[in-house]
């Protein structure tokens, strides 16, 4: 029974970790200005909001936009200051604030469940 009892907590813990890694890569990927690594959890279309610039985009060219923002604002950190999930655990959302070397920004980001990963399905930076 006791055997039983573990195994009950420790699977679901299994579960979930994908998911958790997909995040702690995005957060991580923004903390560093990493544009390849955040591009690679973009949708095949993904809503792209940066200051005054709004479109949806495919995922080339939103990579190709979000490595230019990485290279004219050199990133100092990132902050994740709220997260959370939908009722139905099918999509999540990450807010945080992005120091660069030219200002400060706070980011949003909207993201679906696709098979076992997060895909983002929307990033949008605005200025603080």
């Amino acid at each position: 029974m006791k055997n039983l009892m573990i195994l009950f907590l420790i699977v679901p813990a299994f579960a979930f970790t994908p998911i958790e890694e997909d995040i702690t890569s995005i957060t991580k990927a923004l903390n560093s200005g990493d544009a390849t690594t955040l591009s690679k959890y973009f949708d095949s279309d993904v809503e792209l909001s940066i200051l005054d610039n709004e479109d949806i985009y495919s995922k080339a060219e939103a990579s190709k936009i979000i490595s230019t923002f990485f290279a004219d604002n050199i990133t100092k950190s990132f902050a994740k200051a709220h997260s959370g999930q939908s009722k139905g655990s099918d999509s999540q959302y990450v807010i945080g604030n992005l120091s660069t070397s030219v200002g400060a920004y706070r980011v949003y980001i909207y993201m679906k469940v696709s098979g076992k990963n997060y895909l983002i399905q929307e990033l949008r930076i605005d200025k603080k």
